[in-house]
């Protein structure tokens, strides 16, 4: 659960008319502090964000899915002749 600050913080931004990457940096911000503090064993800080974004996905910002682009060409590929057959 998210602390009371967080959702206040995510609810001002939206109230504003910020974008919704910006009302998810809340989510963000609290789970990197938590990494900081050793409240959560996470190996890295991509995983700190991950697990922000999810948590704002869950409370209902509409933050957008990782891009397509991110894959390797050569793994689209793989991916593309494995599902022909």
């Amino acid at each position: 659960m998210p602390k009371k600050k967080t959702l206040e913080a995510t609810r001002k931004a939206k109230r504003e008319g910020k974008a919704a990457t910006t009302q998810a940096g809340a989510f963000v911000k609290e789970e990197i502090e938590h990494m900081k503090t050793g409240k959560h064993p996470v190996k890295s800080r991509k995983q700190a964000v991950a697990i922000g974004l999810s948590k704002a996905r869950k409370s209902g910002i509409k933050v957008p899915q990782r891009a397509s682009n991110s894959r390797s060409t050569r793994s689209r590929r793989k991916s593309r002749s494995s599902a022909k057959t």
